[in-house]
């Protein structure tokens, strides 16, 4: 078994853990800051369903829980699925939004950048709208 070459994008959040899990963890909230969901998300089931620059994807969200994870399976037409692990922990008053991005077979080290780099931007709009 194998491991893929991962990396964690981060950011700080000046605002409560919980106010801005209670936030990023809702679907309908997340076209607001996750540029790859700008369509926005929709019910379907207990999954939601997003048209977006890789096409119709299924997304799969763990339960709310306690602990700020908004884990998530996203499942592109193609049937490949990525698993996304997201956190949000307090940090002091504030706190740090954690993704973890794994390098998928076959991505090249530029486009493994490029997708750090959205993820980078999308946890950035999140920290605008959780400090305005």
């Amino acid at each position: 078994m194998s491991t893929l070459p991962a990396k964690i994008v981060h950011c700080s959040i000046n605002r409560h853990w919980k106010e801005v899990y209670d936030f990023a963890g809702k679907p309908e909230n997340m076209s607001l800051w996750a540029s790859g969901l700008a369509s926005g998300l929709e019910p379907e089931g207990s999954d939601w369903i997003a048209h977006g620059p890789l096409g119709t994807v299924r997304v799969s969200f763990v339960p709310h829980n306690e602990f700020g994870v908004i884990d998530h399976t996203v499942t592109i037409e193609s049937g490949l699925r990525v698993y996304n692990a997201l956190r949000i922990v307090p940090n002091g008053d504030g706190c740090e939004v954690m993704f973890t991005l794994l390098k998928q077979p076959g991505m090249t080290d530029d486009q493994f950048a490029a997708d750090a780099a959205h993820v980078q931007k999308d946890l950035g709009a999140l920290k605008s709208l959780m400090e305005m």
